[in-house]
């Protein structure tokens, strides 16, 4: 099998390109690629808590709790401790956070734009489908 038959290396080489490309763009705000999915997590859904987040975004606990830390640092969350449950953080984005999210999914789909720049609409709608359909989200 040569390198441009096998799935593994294909997904891989284009995950490490479109990576690149849009922690290039995150950049421009001082954010950093590994905290994308932790935003772009908590924009879908906030006030989720730390343990909901790891799963989400599947990472361990632990890096979670890093990222999580350099965003509070950043200014882009809060935890919230509930009263009943002193284990268990929620978090909320602040409103720089918030204003953040339409220029960073727009930056997002720019780089999308750039890579899937190639094919025709049928053809990306296809390879989304198909990529879907592959990690069983379809």
């Amino acid at each position: 099998m040569k390198h441009y038959e096998s799935l593994g290396y294909l997904v891989s080489h284009l995950n490490i390109e479109l990576q690149k490309a849009l922690d290039e763009r995150l950049r421009r705000y001082e954010l950093d690629i590994k905290l994308w999915p932790v935003l772009f997590a908590l924009w879908q859904e906030e006030g989720i808590t730390q343990t909901e987040l790891s799963k989400r975004c599947d990472v361990a606990n632990y890096t979670m709790t890093r990222l999580l830390d350099q965003l509070q640092v950043q200014g882009y969350i809060t935890r919230y401790q509930e009263a009943d449950n002193r284990r268990a953080f929620k978090i909320l984005l602040t409103d720089s956070a918030k204003a953040l999210e339409q220029d960073l999914v727009r930056e997002a789909e720019r780089v999308n734009e750039q890579f899937l720049g190639n094919l025709s609409e049928f053809e990306s709608q296809q390879f989304i489908y198909l990529l879907n359909k592959i990690n069983g989200l379809s």
